[in-house]
Formats: C-alpha cells, sequence, structure tokens
C-alpha cells in the first residue's frame, strides 16, 4: 500500500509538498519525488492534487458500495455466560426497543453458544420480537475468532441495520472484530442513542477527551451502524413473560480450523468483587476519606443499608480501594436507588458514572463542589462526623 507520482501528469506545482503532514515530498527538476521512509500514506496529497498526479493503492482497496436500503432492523447481541443471559443484554434490549419503535422495524436478539436456544423466553420477555439463535458446540466457549467467524457471516445475511453490543470484556474485545470484518463503523463506551428522524440514523453519544465533552457520532454511509454500551447506563424494560416472539435458527458454518485459540480450562479466582451496577445502594468515598482506613467506616454504612462500597479514580490510584469499586468514567457506570458521596469533589469524570442515581446525597465540607450541584441532599460538612452521626440512627 502506498502513493506514487505520475510524472507525465505532474506539473511541479507544489501544492502536495505544502499538503505532506510528515515532509515527505520534495520537487526535484520540477516534478514531486517522494520519499519512501518517510511517506506513511495518509493520502493528504492525493486529495489535494488538482491534476491527479498522484495515485493510492487504497483507491483500488475500497470495498464496493452496500445498498443501504438492503439493511433493516435492530440487533442487540445476547452475551451469555455458562447458560445465564447477562444483565448488560436486558439494558440494550431495552434501549433497542426505543429505536426499532422509532423506525417502525423488528428488534432481534442474538445469541451464540451450545444448546441456548431455552434462553429465548428471557430475551422475548425483555423486549425482543425476534430472537436468533446459532447454535454449535464450537460456541460452548467464547472464543473471538468463533463469534466473529459466526457473526461475520450471519450479519451479511440477513443485514440489520444496527447492532447494539454491550461494553462487557466480551464485547469489547468482540465489537471491533466484527466492525473491522464488516467494513463498518464503531463506536464504543456510548451513553446515549436516538433515532435521527429524518436521515433514520443512529445518532450514537459517547464522551470524549477525558470525559470533558459529549461527541454525537453517526454512521451514514456504512452498514450495520454498530455500538458498544456500557453496562449500568441504560435501562432495562420491566419483565413481561407473557411477550413471546419468532425464533430464528442461524445460518452459519464453522469448524475447529476457524479457532486459532483453544480454551483448555477456565479457572475462577476466589477475589471477592463488588457488583457495583446491580446495587440499589451505593456509599462512594473521594480524596475526601484521606487514607484507606477511612473505608472501612463506608462500609460499615453501606452494609446497615444493604449496600455497596464505590469509590472515586482518585483513591483507586492512590491504593486505598481496589478498582472494581471504582465509579465514574474510566470505572463502573451505576443507577442506584441510592447514592452516597462521601469527600467527592464532583469531577465531570466521576459524574458521567452516577448522575442516573436515583436519589443522591453529598457529604463535603466545601458548599461550592461540583457534586453539591448535582445532589438531591447536600451535607456540607466533616464526613467523620455526618457520618457516625448516620450510622447511629441507622442502628437504632
Amino acid at each position: 500500500m502506498g502513493v506514487k507520482i505520475i510524472n507525465e501528469k505532474c506539473v511541479g506545482c507544489g501544492m502536495c509538498v505544502k499538503a505532506c503532514p510528515v515532509g515527505a515530498i520534495s520537487m526535484v527538476d520540477k516534478k514531486a519525488v517522494i520519499d519512501y521512509d518517510k511517506c506513511t500514506s495518509c493520502g493528504a496529497c492525493v486529495a489535494k492534487c488538482k491534476f491527479k498526479a498522484i495515485e493510492s493503492d487504497a483507491v483500488a482497496a475500497e470495498a464496493p458500495k452496500k445498498d443501504l436500503s438492503a439493511y433493516k432492523g435492530v440487533w442487540v447481541f445476547a452475551e451469555q455466560r455458562e447458560g445465564v443471559v447477562m444483565p448488560t443484554t436486558f439494558e440494550l434490549l431495552g434501549e433497542g426497543r426505543k429505536l426499532a419503535d422509532s423506525l417502525g422495524e423488528e428488534l432481534s436478539a442474538i445469541i451464540l453458544g451450545d444448546k441456548v436456544e431455552g434462553l429465548a423466553a428471557d430475551l422475548f420477555a425483555y423486549g425482543a420480537d425476534n430472537v436468533i439463535v446459532a447454535e454449535d458446540a464450537l460456541l460452548g466457549t467464547y472464543t473471538t475468532d468463533a463469534y466473529t467467524t459466526v457473526l461475520d457471516q450471519v450479519i451479511n445475511d440477513m443485514k440489520p441495520a444496527i447492532v447494539l453490543i454491550g461494553a462487557t470484556n466480551i464485547g469489547r474485545d468482540l465489537g471491533p472484530r466484527i466492525a473491522a470484518r464488516l467494513n463498518t463503523g464503531l463506536t464504543a463506551d456510548c451513553t446515549k442513542l436516538e433515532i435521527d428522524p429524518e436521515r433514520r440514523i443512529i445518532l450514537q453519544t459517547r464522551p470524549a477527551f477525558g470525559g470533558n465533552l459529549m461527541a454525537t457520532i453517526i454512521t451514514p454511509n456504512h452498514r450495520p451502524q454498530m455500538s458498544t454500551v456500557r453496562p449500568g447506563v441504560m435501562q432495562k424494560m420491566a419483565r413481561d413473560d407473557s411477550r413471546t416472539g419468532k425464533i430464528v435458527k442461524a445460518n452459519f458454518t464453522i469448524k475447529a480450523d476457524d479457532i486459532r485459540t483453544v480454551v483448555e480450562e477456565t479457572v475462577k479466582a476466589m477475589k471477592q468483587t463488588v457488583n457495583l451496577v446491580e446495587a440499589e445502594v451505593i456509599v462512594a468515598g473521594g480524596r475526601g476519606v484521606g487514607k484507606a482506613e477511612g473505608f472501612k467506616l463506608l462500609e460499615e454504612v453501606a452494609n446497615e443499608l444493604g449496600g455497596v462500597v464505590g469509590s472515586s479514580r482518585a483513591c483507586v490510584d492512590a491504593g486505598w480501594i481496589s478498582a472494581d469499586h471504582q465509579v465514574g468514567q474510566t470505572g463502573k457506570t451505576v443507577r442506584p436507588k441510592l447514592y452516597i458521596a462521601c469527600g467527592i469533589s464532583g469531577a465531570i469524570q466521576h459524574l458521567a458514572g452516577m448522575t442516573n442515581s436515583g436519589c443522591i446525597v453529598a457529604i463535603n465540607k466545601s458548599a461550592d463542589a461540583p457534586i453539591m450541584k448535582v445532589a438531591d441532599y447536600a451535607i456540607v460538612g466533616d464526613l467523620y462526623k455526618v457520618l457516625p452521626a448516620l450510622l447511629d440512627e441507622l442502628k437504632k
């Protein structure tokens, strides 16, 4: 891959020299010459040349245009592990239902695995019109090669307009692989999805520049439009066991040779982790906690309320608490019924992970801390005085 000069067309104008961002083009005897040791094949010179004297090999490699009108419907990748559908799937079905209704099209869940058709009832109950089932012994344990191979075939065959994947460990691995195979785009870690009614395309919003602004991204020229969505961001529908739908058997072929890695054994860690995403009460600490021992007080309060302990990134970076407690842009996105923020200033990266909480109580020495502006109840005070008093009342 690279660019080349067509000497017969080059007039020596020098525009390509100015356009090259890496200084790889110079003029020799009034003709452009490329230094291929510097050239990155970015194509800036190709776009700038008015005389079509520069060609790129990448032009010939471009994929043929797709008939976008052939792509219909909204798909959700139904992630399952050991025969259990992951909660993120139900959140995506709730959001997918809204998108499908806006388009007047069907919502489908696609599930891969070995003997997983029995999970279709759960997917119908949370909003799916159709469940596409891809079953094979080779899909029993997740591998990137196997799942990518099958999804690539099924998506090319059935042509969904939109594909949503949870931004879990599996989803973050799988989504980019499929997008690359399909020659389409992927917007990662979306926090908001909606349909542009005029263009009938999905508007994918995600935090950018460290969470300091929100970027809305579109995929106007490629299909399917693909997004990964952070767990805990979207709201699942109320379960309705009376809902039914159509089960569709996927057409695909897969053989052992397609899979370059083999999972010989799965070893589960005995480490106790915290489930922030599904917690109804979170007592979270920030830099104001001051020390690792301070989290024992937060844990006492959380236990009395039947909740779990959360944390800002600063405390994780300081080594006061493990990363599985982290809430925010680089941690978990949560929406508990009650969120008590203790000594948390309220940086935008943290707020991005918890502002959808049902009730926010902020305890901070500074009345001007950003967290106080989003709190339903703002308590100006020392957390080491406020929390013991709260704990006493709870124990009564």
